[in-house]
């Protein structure tokens, strides 16, 4: 006898992984597989920004990436002789609103293990040398086709996601466009090796003629550097140590630097594109397999966690019964988000050529706190507000009587948030089903929520599991939430 998985994950990667724990943790049956040998090795996608140390605070695993991570270390720009300093992150103090305000410096093949961790403590785990080679789908459900060592198998499941990169298998496989460019004459060669002669207290840049820079960034708690040597159009790569540190020194004019015991290598061409859909039927892309981006800025990996955090839920409620309609939300929010970073991401790379300073620093629109909702699906431009806030939104943290309120959202469930008696008495009454996500009622006061949340009067709030507001309502409390609520949940009421 066949089993039916509820979800079959492609690719095991950051936004592949995010995924298979938020699924795990909500009691679904589920399997993540990759074509890879064994876990990814390099240090490729380094950066974690504040909104996605909130997802993983979340997820259980933040305490894992802060203890392997690091603040960004200032950039040493060598002009001959001299070093400027430069700063490109203001190091921000925790507030209220928002406990965790740095982007954090932290090597890809450890943010994986610490995922992968979380993972097996939930009972998953990456099955690797596993390729997806096609799939079928109807209905109810999809078949794969799986190949391994011991030869195919076949796998059903109720719907298939893939997170399986840049070259996705499961994009093709349904046919869909990856619209934008590659720029296959402007390459760069990636390199984490360890380094002499060079401190480890500075990310260090020389800039070249026409853009042909040199960069190296300390890799924290460990004694490697990821360097970054933009080649010339005609160039051929240096590969090995020696042919590496030669090429390091003609550039840098520093005898002084070398590498040795090289730990991983890559030469990397920018690819702008974004998938022209994000679902077919009952499958889904996320992460780079729906958009790739350039390195600048530290965007792509932490809006694939972020992908994988929308779906993650939406998915479990329709599972449990909730219309699945909710599952076109997935597109129409997250698509918009990923072309707007496809494009704050190219301008900054292509200010890296210039050197131009806008392009060096790193401030809000990086830190994905400020993305939005609005107008989409699930938030109505026409629903109540706060002063501050809308359907939409990011809730923020907020300080409560010995806790915050982060850790009240913390976990797989939603979260009825009352501030009044008016909105206390309706979070009471309010009915929730029994399958899919739980419901979470608090009901607060304080001065420090009324301004973080810009509350006025009587107001009851909505959260989402992944932490946006599903609903506002500052008035007819009952009935306006209970409308809210149908389209996110299953019809059986308790």
């Amino acid at each position: 006898m066949t089993t039916t998985l509820d979800v079959l994950v492609a690719g095991a990667g950051p936004a592949g992984t995010t995924l298979a724990i938020d699924l795990l943790r909500r009691g679904l049956a589920v399997r993540i597989v990759d074509k890879a040998p064994h876990s990814f090795e390099g240090s490729r996608a380094k950066g974690i920004q504040p909104r996605t140390l909130e997802v993983f605070d979340d997820l259980g695993v933040l305490d894992d990436v802060l203890a392997g991570s690091s603040d960004y270390p200032r950039l040493g720009i060598h002009l001959g002789p001299v070093t400027v300093p430069w700063r490109m992150f203001r190091n921000r103090d925790r507030t209220a609103e928002v406990p965790y305000p740095n982007t954090r410096l932290i090597p890809q093949y450890r943010t994986d293990a610490v995922l992968h961790d979380r993972l097996e403590r939930l009972g998953g785990k990456v099955e690797y040398g596993r390729e997806l080679a096609g799939f079928t789908q109807d209905a109810t459900t999809v078949t794969a086709t799986v190949l391994g060592d011991d030869g195919p198998e076949r796998i059903t499941a109720r719907y298939l996601v893939g997170a399986d990169g840049g070259a996705s298998a499961v994009r093709k496989n349904l046919g869909l466009g990856f619209l934008g460019e590659t720029r296959d004459g402007d390459r760069m060669l990636i390199v984490d090796a360890v380094t002499t002669g060079l401190s480890g207290a500075r990310w260090h840049v020389w800039p070249g003629v026409q853009g042909r820079f040199v960069g190296a960034c300390p890799l924290p708690h460990t004694d490697l550097f990821q360097w970054m040597i933009r080649l010339s159009p005609d160039e051929d790569p240096p590969d090995g140590e020696d042919a590496i540190t030669q090429r390091i020194r003609a550039h840098t004019r520093d005898r002084r630097i070398a590498v040795r015991d090289i730990r991983w290598r890559s030469v990397f061409r920018p690819n702008i594109r974004l998938a022209e859909a994000y679902r077919r039927g009952r499958v889904f892309l996320a992460g780079d397999a729906a958009h790739v981006h350039t390195p600048a800025g530290a965007q792509g990996l932490n809006t694939g966690i972020q992908d994988a955090y929308n779906l993650g839920w939406k998915l479990g409620q329709v599972l449990a019964g909730a219309d699945p309609r909710l599952l076109d939300s997935y597109e129409a929010e997250r698509l918009p988000i990923a072309a707007g970073v496809l494009g704050l991401s190219t301008k900054k790379y292509e200010g890296l050529a210039k050197l131009d300073p806008s392009s060096l620093r790193r401030g809000k629109d990086e830190q994905q706190l400020s993305l939005t909702y609005h107008g989409g699906p699930l938030a109505p431009t026409e629903a109540d507000r706060t002063k501050t806030l809308q359907v939409g939104d990011r809730a923020p943290d907020a300080e409560l009587p010995g806790s915050r309120l982060f850790g009240t959202f913390r976990g797989p469930h939603f979260t009825l948030v009352a501030y009044g008696p008016q909105a206390a008495a309706a979070s009471d009454e309010l009915d929730w089903p029994a399958a899919g996500a739980p419901l979470r009622r608090n009901t607060v006061d304080g001065q420090g929520f009324r301004r973080g949340y810009g509350i006025e009067g009587d107001t009851l709030l909505l959260v989402r599991p992944d932490g946006y507001l599903g609903h506002i309502a500052t008035h007819d409390f009952l009935a306006s939430t209970r409308a809210a609520v149908r389209a996110l949940t299953p019809e059986e009421t308790r």
